[in-house]
């Protein structure tokens, strides 16, 4: 097969993901939480000897997420947080500890918060939060304490990864630190509300159509070349 092809080849599949991103972050347009992604494109440079130009590769099986703060709206409700500035609240999966900014709980028969997915939201020391089932008067303050009627009831943690380039979407709005996590000091928690995806609409919609048409245009040339060596091969079986 011509390097042409090979190349082109590389694109569209790089192409294929990032399309695939995008679709991604329009559809969670709307989820609490959600963290935009984009993908990642490298260039691979093979020599390839003689008096033949170099061959050049493109590889996109990178992520990167988008840490931007998403808008927060106001809900009301006891048990919805929102985080302003940097941290993820830190919830207890069947995969381990993961990392979210979703921050919509309710609590469970026996009194511990559970997220959407169904699971415990984790103290600044990395227990389950218990809510009493007769509690009353609910509050949460700025620094993560929370009490009711003036009684604390847990230290609600936030953390960031301990590598920031080691942030691994796991699925949803949960994001795995493999290399561990630490606390955050800086940030605060805001009770009755809940912060949106970070995900713009319009931009995304333009991205779309921006890599639909580099898609267009490789797919175009592949085809050309399709023709072309067709073309030879016909010629010279004659």
């Amino acid at each position: 097969m011509d390097n042409a092809i090979y190349a082109t080849l590389t694109r569209q599949s790089g192409l294929m993901r990032e399309m695939q991103a995008v679709a991604n972050n329009i559809a969670n347009v709307s989820t609490n939480g959600f963290r935009k992604e984009g993908v990642i494109f490298s260039e691979h440079v093979v020599a390839l000897g003689g008096a033949e130009p170099s061959l050049s590769m493109a590889d996109a099986l990178g992520r990167v997420v988008n840490q931007a703060q998403g808008p927060l709206a106001q809900t009301g409700g006891t048990f919805d947080f929102a985080i302003e500035g940097e941290g993820f609240f830190l919830v207890d999966t069947p995969q381990g500890q993961h990392l979210t900014r979703a921050g919509s709980f309710t609590p469970s028969p026996e009194g511990e918060l559970l997220s959407l997915e169904g699971h415990r939201l984790l103290d600044a020391g990395g227990a389950p939060v218990f809510v009493p089932a007769d509690a009353r008067g609910v509050t949460l303050a700025q620094d993560g304490t929370l009490s009711a009627e003036g009684r604390p009831l847990a230290e609600i943690g936030l953390f960031m990864p301990t590598d920031p380039n080691g942030l691994v979407h796991v699925g949803g709005t949960r994001f795995a630190a493999y290399a561990g996590v630490e606390p955050v000091e800086t940030a605060v928690m805001l009770q009755g509300f809940l912060e949106e995806s970070n995900v713009d609409p319009v931009s995304e919609i333009a991205r779309m159509i921006t890599v639909q048409r580099a898609y267009e245009m490789g797919q175009t040339f592949l085809d050309r070349e399709d023709e072309r060596i067709r073309g030879v091969i016909s010629t010279l079986s004659r």
